[in-house]
């Protein structure tokens, strides 16, 4: 018996990184899980390989169903629609893990004092406005239920300022999934749905590696700012989902995790 047998989860960004060995791990617990991501591919992007054609394809040959829905969830009726969709398939939504998102993009500037209007925008939109679409969509669906796990991702740099000034866009939008998170607790703990987040640090994901984290020079620069003095990875993101989804957590909501090894705290 999983942990998590006869539940249905929902991953965002999730067919590869991050969002992939969340999606996985819920599996490997016993839930069945949606994969929704922008690109279902997104994989083959950072050479990510998979242990089958695609994470659905993984997560059923542990056993589980699974169902992959590519929606961008920067779209509002976009995000019901999905939430529909799920529900007409499995009947619920018990778990929801918001992880699409990400400092993307090439802007001439991230500076507090002059990021150019569009890129903030975008930032926001596909981390905190996403964040929020999808928690108002299967809000309803867990009120009804009197059950539910939200996790929402954030980021060390929404916990810190940095010193520099740079990269406010993302560390803005990062802080605000904190506060919100706090907000939706406290409305949606009388039926007995958990929000929390999760804050990772530098964790060696798929894309992080191509854009060189995981080199000799990245890591004697990183590795000496953690008190843990290794860089993560996605599994020790994973377990703490775990905790966060599972009974483990069950009188824990409103909280924000740092998955830092200790690097927001000095």
């Amino acid at each position: 018996m999983g942990k998590l047998d006869g539940r249905v989860a929902l991953v965002t960004g999730a067919a590869r990184g991050l969002g992939r060995a969340y999606a996985l791990h819920l599996a490997r617990l016993g839930a069945d899980v949606v994969i929704n991501d922008i690109d279902l591919n997104a994989a083959e992007e950072y050479s990510e390989e998979l242990t089958a054609k695609t994470v659905m394809e993984e997560i059923e040959n542990l056993g589980r169903r699974s169902l992959g829905i590519q929606v961008d969830v920067t779209q509002r009726h976009a995000v019901f629609e999905m939430t529909s969709e799920i529900m007409d398939k499995f009947g619920r939504i018990d778990i929801l893990v918001n992880n699409a998102g990400g400092a993307l993009g090439k802007p001439q500037s991230t500076m507090a004092s002059d990021s150019e209007e569009v890129y903030y925008q975008y930032i926001m939109d596909i981390n905190l406005n996403s964040t929020i679409f999808c928690c108002q969509a299967v809000s309803q669906p867990m009120k009804e239920a009197g059950y539910g796990r939200i996790v929402n991702i954030s980021s060390q740099a929404g916990l810190w300022g940095g010193g520099t000034g740079g990269g406010m866009p993302y560390k803005v939008a990062k802080a605000g999934i904190v506060q919100y998170t706090r907000i939706l607790a406290a409305e949606l703990g009388p039926y007995r749905i958990n929000v929390n987040c999760m804050a990772p640090g530098w964790i060696l994901s798929s894309r992080a590696i191509a854009g060189g984290r995981n080199s000799a020079e990245s890591r004697q620069s990183l590795e000496p700012q953690i008190p843990l003095r290794r860089l993560g990875t996605p599994e020790d993101c994973a377990k703490v989902v775990e905790f966060l989804v599972t009974d483990l957590s069950a009188y824990v909501t409103g909280q924000c995790i740092p998955v830092c090894g200790g690097f927001v705290g000095f």
